[in-house]
């Protein structure tokens, strides 16, 4: 039983350490927190967050959020709301902060998540874009995008994230 439980853990971490490498980043992403914009039928703005730790969803800690400030179509403003309003209310609580915060978009909805968490005193939390089309990493700070290897475990787990919140933002 303890070489399976050993097993396990070494099945989760590969993931997640090969996610470390890709980003650079000092410590593991054991907590990842990833937020998608939506549109419905180009009205009805919704956002969804998926909760993953050490690489599986923890699905009681999934998220929809209705969009309350924004009016009309905007991605970014509507990225800068839910991440404020996420952390704001973790940091009133007392709640776990995540080890990593994936936004779904390129620049302008990473600049949006960055802004509001620099706002909350949060600018400190590892923030990366992916734009899913082309799998590009965006990091604050960085013009060019960070291309992982396709091959990339780190890559999979993204993947596998950013289908989850999929789920969240469509399923009823």
């Amino acid at each position: 039983l303890r070489l399976k439980q050993s097993k396990r853990k070494e099945l989760i971490s590969k993931p997640i350490h090969r996610l470390q490498e890709d980003l650079g980043m000092d410590a593991a992403p054991r907590r990842i927190e990833a937020f998608d914009n939506s549109n419905i039928q180009g009205s009805n703005p919704v956002s969804g967050m998926v909760c993953f730790i050490d690489g599986k969803p923890r699905k009681s800690e999934y998220r929809r959020f209705h969009i309350k400030t924004v009016k009309g179509i905007d991605d970014f403003a509507s990225m800068h709301e839910v991440v404020s309003r996420r952390y704001k209310r973790q940091l009133e609580e007392n709640k776990s902060l995540p080890d990593l915060i994936l936004i779904d978009g390129g620049k302008g909805q990473l600049s949006a998540a960055k802004s509001a968490l620099d706002a909350l005193g949060l600018g400190y939390l590892p923030v990366i874009g992916l734009a899913k089309r082309l799998e590009e990493v965006f990091k604050p700070g960085v013009s060019e995008p960070q291309n992982i290897s396709k091959a990339s475990a780190g890559l999979h787990l993204l993947r596998n994230i950013f289908y989850r919140e999929w789920l969240v933002i469509y399923s009823p």
